[in-house]
């Protein structure tokens, strides 16, 4: 039995999806069939079920699962202790960031941190915020970075950046009604949104309320499932968005969308970690970084 065995095992477990759990993992499908397999194999047992194309723990897996990733967290501490001992920042860190983190905001950050620590190994997954959420609580990522809320008591949250968020349509949109000064008529637009559990998504809900109404109150008209597909939806004329001016600006600049004057509340982009979990090295080094990269930005 090998801690990557455990750690397949765990990632199956929890997502209850072989080709998922793969991708997260950053393996192929076969690696991760071949895993559990083995597993099997080695200890003359049967963990998962397989129901059509998915699989569900079995009996044995179900008790197996609490041990699985209480040897992993054992194993992840002794870990620590060396590096805190040799004071070396090395090892692997997976991290897992929320889509507008990890497409617009973490890549050039990442790519400095690798230059002042080429020993650390990085992998990266995204999700909304609350697959972001999960993964930091059941041990698949060692840390997160979200721009939305968080639920769960037992994570720590520390801010990293700030983020502005804008109200944009086509540049061919009619003009927008007001109720008053600064204040669009949401009822009257027809919106596009990210799915739930995605941070724009909670700022629109948000503002809905501040206006005494609900989601489901606005003209919904599509739900997609990346920044870019709700740009080029605004773009080609389907209706108005809350979105980061991480993925609009540009096209804002050069007069393919229009932002909609309206006070919103920044958000910040926050690294999550698991209250329970010692930090390693490596992990104290990024947040350090990340922290060095933002004062450097903002005084730029």
């Amino acid at each position: 039995m090998t801690l990557d065995q455990l750690r397949i095992f765990v990632a199956v477990a929890e997502r209850g999806h072989m080709t998922k759990a793969a991708e997260l993992l950053g393996i192929s499908q076969s690696a991760a069939s071949a895993a559990i397999r083995s597993l099997e194999e080695q200890h003359g047992v049967h963990l998962f079920n397989r129901v059509g194309r998915n699989i569900e723990l079995a009996q044995t897996g179900h008790r197996f699962l609490p041990e699985a990733k209480a040897v992993l967290e054992r194993a992840a501490a002794a870990r620590n202790v060396l590096e805190h001992v040799s004071q070396t920042v090395a090892g692997s860190l997976s991290i897992a960031a929320s889509l507008t983190i990890a497409s617009y905001w973490l890549p050039r950050r990442l790519a400095s941190f690798h230059e002042a620590y080429p020993a650390v190994r990085l992998s990266v997954s995204i999700g909304n915020t609350r697959q972001v959420e999960a993964s930091v609580l059941d041990g698949t990522a060692d840390l997160g970075l979200v721009e939305g809320r968080t639920e769960s008591d037992i994570l720590r949250r520390a801010k990293v950046d700030t983020d502005r968020l804008m109200l944009v349509v086509a540049a061919s949109h009619p003009e927008i009604v007001e109720t008053a000064p600064g204040r669009p008529d949401i009822r009257g637009l027809r919106w596009i949104i990210r799915e739930g559990g995605s941070g724009t998504r909670e700022v629109l809900e948000d503002l809905a309320r501040r206006e005494g109404i609900s989601l489901a109150d606005l003209q919904v008209f599509l739900v997609l499932p990346s920044n870019e597909a709700v740009r080029q939806a605004v773009e080609a004329g389907a209706g108005a968005t809350i979105i980061s001016e991480l993925v609009v600006g540009h096209a804002v600049a050069e007069g393919s969308l229009r932002s909609v004057p309206l006070e919103l509340p920044k958000r910040d982009f926050a690294m999550i970690t698991h209250r329970d979990r010692q930090a390693s090295l490596a992990q104290m080094a990024l947040k350090a970084h990340l922290g060095a990269e933002t004062s450097r930005s903002g005084s730029a």
